[in-house]
C-alpha cells in the first residue's frame, strides 16, 4: 500500500467519516480557511490514480468513497513508523514515549491490559 501526503491524508480522514461525499462535502468539512475546490477535487483524483477512493456517477458529477479501510492503513502507517524510527522495534517507540513524558504509567498499564484482553 502507497503512503499518502498530509493532503491526502486529510481527505481520506474525512472520505473514511463521511463514508461517501462529493468534492464539496469534503470542502465543507475544512476548517477555515478552506481549499481551493480544483485542489481537493485534483487530490481526490490522484487518491484514486492510487486505489484509495473510487467513485459513483451522481448527475454530472461524482460521490468518492474509500477503498482502503482507516484500520489497514494506520496499521501500515504505524509499521512503517516503527520499521523507519525504531528498527522494527515497538518496545524502542514504547520507550522513546515513555522517555519523553508523552506517555504515562497509566496509560501505559491500560495499553498493556489491552493488549493482553484481545490475546
Amino acid at each position: 500500500m502507497k503512503q499518502l501526503t498530509k493532503a491526502e491524508e486529510d481527505i481520506m480522514q474525512i472520505l473514511w467519516q463521511l463514508k461517501k461525499a462529493n468534492v464539496k462535502s469534503i470542502i465543507e468539512q475544512f476548517p477555515e480557511p478552506k481549499p481551493a475546490y480544483n485542489t481537493v477535487s485534483t487530490i481526490v483524483r490522484i487518491l484514486e490514480n492510487k486505489g484509495f477512493v473510487d467513485y459513483e456517477k451522481e448527475g454530472k458529477g461524482h460521490i468518492y468513497f474509500p477503498l482502503v479501510i482507516k484500520q489497514d492503513y494506520s496499521n501500515q502507517s504505524i509499521n512503517k513508523l516503527v520499521d523507519n524510527y525504531f528498527q522494527g522495534s515497538f518496545k524502542s517507540m514504547v520507550s522513546f514515549f515513555m522517555k519523553k513524558n508523552d506517555i504515562s504509567l497509566d496509560e501505559l498499564e491500560s495499553v498493556l491490559k489491552d493488549i493482553n484482553k484481545n490475546e
